[in-house]
């Protein structure tokens, strides 16, 4: 069954909640102060059952001191019922409510001219016209006006057919994307417990659930859901709910709260926008602050504005914007923002990006105008893009916006297929940010062997220091290195392969070791037997540095030709063969050996002898017990 949501706008006294209670039978004044005075101060809800849909209604506070209570009611509508007095007119909060619903994007609508029995049929046509003017140039402009009277009755039931009639039309929110309810109602019932009211912008939930809730980050699971007076085992997007969640405490949570599914949404104070300000509102300046309006949500933020330092009435400009408290966002949310001081609506826009990059030099023009557009996979590239070479995974980009999770997928794959983006492992990377990576990494590693011709490679760790210095040398595009996530790419590169810990060049030539340096070099360390020279030692006797003496040893070491004890100590081949024979007619004797013997077992020093027993304990050949050695068995 369909699932639709109804707001109602419109000046305060106009009769909005006597038209719910008349169209619904349900009173969604449910204050005891709403019902001793006469007007509505907070929301209020309400439904009506067709046998073919059902539509949720909020009910919303016309007084303009509580303009922020409409806010919280009007962020998940679908439609909206902008309700006018006959007798009355338009009055400024028709025009401000109807002036939020056209900002936030509500696409479908109609006017129910209430009070129509206390008026003439001449009053009541020129109430038309006045409405008419009103709406002009706004969703509503060729929405059905329809005379009725909450209190006689007059036409109700045609105003009813009407709003199926619409509802109908309308198009449902996402049930494939990440569930998402954001809080307007907490209270608690006996026997219950914690019971929170709101409506769900998109994706499902079912009884059990673990949810999360944001921005505290508190966790939970859903004990009971209730829609419209129904017990219900599964929510969906466009229902009204009410949910009684497990462990929480009323004053654990507020209106603003968004309940959501664990390790799907982040939370954001520095919002990436485009600006709407409406025809009759001041000017936005640049660093102006602003109250800031989101589904439920309330804080207060400071614009900066892009390319200009004012934003005139009825312009639109880009702008990010710092807020004071974090929010939950997605891209392609629509937000409202009012003057800090008078409390006046300027305007509204869309969330572009709820986790911007913060240089100037990486925010394009281009990018922005990509970002405003309906285009999903190039919105999601421009995302990708401006990652670099952190790349983002699936889960990251189901999170950042606002759309069914099978669209992003299938958006991604046509990304991959025109090679725009690339895979590694589980991140996304723009094929831009890769070639540069590519680029500099070749270049790195050729300026590397340049230098060092008998290393095998590069290990990754150096790599990404000579990466993250390379790239502050760079403009604009420049490679920025937040954590390992680049790794990945080196896999994809044809020109290098990664063995281990290090990267090599495929196309290198490394230099051979001539033959008389490897023949003298064997023959220093057989001279002393198991006292040879050090590495420092052995670069002396043979005039050589030590770092390149180190790049051949490590080689020879790998070749079998010698053998590397630490990277200060090295034996030849028959030298440490001849240790080994050694310890094994030492232990076929005796099944310990102290320091002091296997140092007299070699003639050598005690510190010769320390660093050879650290080799044979850290290879498994000995066992340290105590303050003697042992012989592994084999196989041990």
């Amino acid at each position: 069954m369909k699932k639709v949501i109804l707001g109602t706008a419109g000046h305060i006294d106009h009769g909005k909640s006597s038209l719910v209670k008349a169209l619904t039978g349900i009173d969604p004044d449910r204050l005891k102060e709403e019902k001793e005075r006469g007007i509505t101060l907070d929301l209020g809800f309400a439904y009506i059952t067709y046998p073919d849909l059902v539509i949720g209604i909020v009910d919303v506070p016309g007084h303009e001191r509580l303009i922020k209570n409409m806010l919280a009611g009007v962020g998940g509508i679908d439609m909206v019922m902008l309700v006018v007095a006959a007798d009355e007119g338009v009055m400024p909060q028709t025009r401000e409510h109807l002036a939020i619903c056209n900002l936030l994007k509500i696409k479908s609508g109609l006017i129910a001219l209430n009070k129509a029995d206390l008026v003439d049929e001449e009053t009541l046509e020129l109430a038309k016209e006045d409405v008419k003017e009103a709406v002009k140039g706004t969703f509503l402009e060729y929405a059905e006006i329809i005379p009725v009277s909450a209190k006689s009755g007059f036409n109700i039931e045609l105003l009813k057919e009407k709003i199926r009639e619409l509802a109908l039309k309308v198009e449902e929110k996402s049930k494939g994307g990440i569930f998402r309810m954001p809080i307007d109602r907490v209270f608690t019932l006996k026997g219950f417990g914690t019971v929170i009211t709101g409506t769900v912008l998109s994706g499902s939930i079912r009884i059990d659930s673990p949810v999360v809730i944001l921005p505290t980050g508190l966790n939970s699971k859903v004990r009971g859901l209730q829609s419209h007076g129904q017990t219900q085992k599964e929510v969906f997007a466009g229902q009204r709910v009410g949910m009684n969640l497990q462990g929480i405490s009323k004053e654990d949570l507020k209106r603003g709260d968004v309940v959501t599914v664990p390790n799907k949404l982040g939370l954001t104070d520095y919002i990436e926008v485009k600006i709407n300000l409406l025809n009759d509102a001041t000017s936005l300046r640049h660093n102006a602050p602003v109250h800031f309006y989101l589904t439920t949500s309330e804080t207060v933020g400071k614009v900066k504005l892009f390319e200009k330092n004012e934003i005139m009435p009825g312009e639109t400009g880009f702008a990010h914007i710092k807020l004071q408290q974090p929010i939950v966002a997605m891209a392609k949310d629509r937000f409202i923002i009012r003057r800090f001081s008078p409390l006046e609506t300027l305007g509204g826009g869309v969330i572009l990006d709820p986790q911007p990059p913060r240089r100037k030099r990486e925010i394009l023009i281009e990018h922005l105008h990509v970002l405003d557009s309906d285009n999903l996979s190039e919105c999601l590239e421009v995302k990708i893009k401006r990652r670099g070479i952190k790349g983002m995974t699936l889960y990251e980009l189901e999170g950042w916006i606002n759309a069914d999770l099978s669209e992003i997928k299938k958006a991604i794959d046509r990304l991959l297929g025109a090679g725009k983006i690339v895979k590694a492992e589980n991140h996304f990377f723009h094929s831009d940010a890769f070639q540069s990576f590519k680029s500099s990494v070749i270049t790195l590693l050729e300026e590397f062997y340049q230098k060092n011709p008998l290393k095998e490679g590069l290990p990754k760790e150096e790599l990404g220091a000579l990466l993250a210095f390379h790239s502050k040398k760079q403009s604009a595009g420049a490679l920025r290195l937040f954590d390992d996530s680049w790794k990945k790419l080196l896999e994809k590169i044809n020109e290098i392969v990664v063995e281990g810990n290090v990267v090599k060049l495929k196309s290198a030539k490394k230099e051979e070791i001539k033959p008389e340096i490897e023949k003298k070099i064997i023959q220093e360390l057989d001279k002393k037997e198991f006292q040879p020279p050090f590495r420092n030692e052995l670069a002396t006797l043979l005039n050589m540095p030590e770092e390149k003496l180190g790049d051949i040893l490590k080689i020879l070491a790998k070749q079998g030709k010698v053998v590397r004890i630490n990277d200060s100590l090295y034996l030849s081949k028959n030298n440490y063969e001849k240790m080994l024979e050694l310890l094994k007619k030492f232990y076929s004797q005796k099944n310990e050996m102290t320091v002091s013997e296997f140092r007299t077992l070699l003639n050598t020093s005690r510190k010769y002898a320390i660093e050879y027993l650290e080799y044979l304990d850290s290879n498994r050949i000995t066992i340290r017990v105590g303050d003697v050695r042992k012989m592994v068995a084999r196989g041990q």
